[in-house]
């Protein structure tokens, strides 16, 4: 695989970031935040911004959730500089990494069985030692196992001195040498570890900034030995910058979960009906920011974003925060886009043209899809109604009477506009000595089925003259049939 890398006009290189999920469920909302981050950085830079797909567990990688992930990446608008890398794809190259190192004298075969290496450990937790690999095939000839025995490939790491990582988001942060295991490169089978794998593509892919979760830091520890070893043996093994996220909680500061809102990217989509800017928006808060200002477009995201402004303790996740902000979002957005995604709800019967015109009242007090689909939904009711309870408890026979005359009064009005309405049931408020809302309410049972909508004259026009009409007189025969 040829290198992403190249030098910028100073001599540097060019940024280039990745993002490598695993498609072993739903893009996790903590992962799309990463990916976000690693896009805004490579956008921001002026660089490429990769995408891997990390897919070398196959009994849990399945086509599905990785379209799942292509399909939650793209409706977010994170448009990547590469066809998807596919890890598991890359066997023989990492292999072919581990030969090396072997033949410089960098790792070795390890004939330890399972069983040894139980004891091992068994021993170490009954002297209250770290469990770690002690490195007994370190130094011992392939020779003294038996013909044919099984091995893995382990990295002979430095027993002396300290690595150090200069996090650009956690500082700087070292551990020592002697508490890096000589850990595993390729296992008994011959395929690689999580470990050689990310490494070896993350060089490949040319990556010089790694934004991931802070999760992970523990990793770079072992991965930057990789690194080291390899250089002096093949070009381009230079360390990369790290950027380790800290990770996202719940609003209880308890690790994000399901109760918390820890879905998949589809689901706030699909089931919460959040927009993709209100999520691009609220992701990229969560642990960032850049002074007081807390909405983006998506080019201020880009021109804006940096290392220095994300934060190193951990964000929390507030499922009603986003809900308000998906409002904000609603009420910004084109009427026409938004009728198109509310007729995807409702279906067929569903009149692109009239729910156009009705999103200007349906979105001021909508903050999702759902809600907006859900209060849309009395324009294509077929009649008669059905009622709620609540609705059917405002149509007494008090009401039915007020309905008839009401009924009455709009079928000579040829003026069927909002103005002319409201002036209509406001004179005859007024000559009943009644505020209006003492008209509007049954009148709204009997147009929507409900007790909440849009203002009642908003109504009133969407519906049409006729409808209308023919909806009051449905609700004065139904409340009359109850009645008697």
């Amino acid at each position: 695989m040829a290198s992403d890398s190249v030098a910028s006009a100073d001599g540097k290189r060019a940024v280039v970031t990745r993002f490598a999920p695993s498609p072993t469920g739903f893009l996790h909302i903590g992962n799309a935040r990463t990916g976000l981050f690693s896009w805004l950085y490579a956008r921001h830079n002026g660089g490429k911004a990769l995408l891997r797909i990390e897919d070398t567990d196959k009994a849990r990688s399945t086509s599905e959730a990785i379209d799942v992930i292509f399909d939650g990446l793209s409706w977010l608008g994170l448009e990547f500089d590469n066809e998807p890398v596919f890890q598991s794809e890359r066997a023989d190259r990492h292999a072919q990494v581990v030969q090396k190192l072997l033949d410089a004298g960098k790792a070795y075969k390890c004939f330890a069985t399972a069983e040894e290496l139980a004891q091992m450990r068994e021993e170490q937790r009954a002297a209250k030692k770290p469990l770690r690999y002690d490195g007994r095939w370190r130094d011992r000839d392939p020779s003294e196992a038996p013909e044919g025995a099984p091995f893995t490939v382990r990295i002979k790491t430095p027993e002396r001195g300290e690595t150090v990582i200069e996090d650009a988001v956690q500082g700087r942060v070292k551990v020592n040498n002697s508490e890096i295991d000589d850990f595993i490169l390729l296992r008994a089978d011959g395929t690689p570890t999580y470990m050689l794998a990310v490494v070896v593509d993350d060089v490949d892919m040319g990556v010089t900034h790694i934004i991931r979760g802070d999760d992970h830091l523990n990793n770079a520890f072992r991965q930057l030995q990789i690194i080291h070893a390899m250089q002096g043996i093949e070009d381009g093994w230079e360390d990369p910058t790290y950027a380790h996220i800290p990770l996202i909680h719940g609003n209880d500061g308890a690790k994000l979960s399901k109760r918390h809102g820890a879905l998949g990217v589809d689901a706030y989509r699909d089931e919460l009906g959040i927009l993709p800017e209100a999520l691009f928006n609220y992701l990229l808060r969560l642990g960032w920011g850049h002074g007081d200002k807390e909405e983006f477009t998506r080019e201020e995201a880009i021109a804006l974003f940096d290392l220095e402004g994300v934060g190193r303790s951990p964000s929390r996740f507030d499922l009603k925060k986003l809900s308000n902000l998906n409002g904000h979002y609603i009420r910004e957005a084109d009427d026409a886009r938004l009728a198109k995604l509310v007729a995807e709800r409702i279906g067929e019967k569903a009149d692109i043209d009239l729910l156009t015109e009705a999103m200007p009242v349906m979105k001021t007090r909508a903050r999702n899809i759902i809600e907006l689909a859900d209060g849309a939904a009395f324009l294509f009711k077929e009649r008669p109604l059905e009622i709620t309870e609540k609705a059917a408890n405002l149509l007494d026979e008090e009401a039915r009477e007020r309905l008839a005359v009401i009924s009455a009064r709009l079928k000579g009005e040829t003026d069927w506009t909002m103005e002319a309405l409201e002036a209509n049931l406001k004179q005859h408020s007024e000559d009943l000595g009644l505020g209006l809302g003492k008209l509007a309410q049954p009148l709204r049972a009997a147009l929507t089925g409900q007790t909440t909508s849009p203002g009642i004259f908003d109504v009133l026009v969407l519906l049409g003259k006729e409808e209308s009409l023919a909806r009051i007189d449905d609700a004065q025969a139904a409340s009359a049939s109850k009645n008697q």
